[in-house]
């Protein structure tokens, strides 16, 4: 792992990971939207990442282990992102960032629904969402990526959030 060492401070060193703007919004997208090609991650992001940014990203993430990148056997010129273990075992920090948020900044409904969920569900959830993304990620990345494998907690959060998604277009 390439990284610029400060100091030996865990937390100095996780932020040299993944302290920047788009790393942890990348992996965010990956996780939770199942984002696994070059294109979804561009245009399906609410922020709105350039295309050299998440290009200089993903060579980034994948230089430090966080992701893998695999030739797309259904495209010659397309590649699959997966994430690691380092990057799943993130899943408790994004639930707790996420729980922070909801409390502490101005979120939105939608955009905060998956959040509340695991932060209503605890270790249990987060290791269960853990096993799910280990499955779609590393045991299958081609079925994780093309939808033959699902997650169950991953339909759970996606529902909940097309839930309120359809409650505030209806009413």
């Amino acid at each position: 792992m390439d990284i610029e060492r400060r100091s030996g401070c865990p937390i100095n060193l996780s932020m040299e990971v993944v302290g920047d703007r788009w790393s942890l919004v990348v992996i965010r997208d990956m996780m939770f939207g199942n984002r696994r090609h070059f294109r979804d991650l561009l245009t399906r992001s609410h922020e709105g990442i350039a295309s050299n940014i998440l290009a200089s990203r993903l060579k980034r993430l994948t230089a430090l282990g966080l992701i893998t990148r695999m030739d797309d056997p259904s495209h010659a010129q397309k590649a699959i992102y997966s994430l690691a273990e380092p990057a799943i075992a993130l899943v408790p920090v994004l639930a707790m960032l996420g729980a922070w948020g909801r409390r502490f900044l101005p979120v939105t409904e939608e955009l905060s629904i998956r959040a509340q969920l695991l932060e209503e569900g605890g270790p249990a959830l987060w290791e269960d969402f853990m096993r799910d993304l280990r499955v779609l990620h590393i045991e299958d990345p081609i079925g994780g990526a093309n939808g033959t494998r699902k997650s169950p907690v991953l339909a759970r959060l996606t529902q909940a959030y097309l839930d309120v998604l359809a409650r505030k277009a209806g009413g």
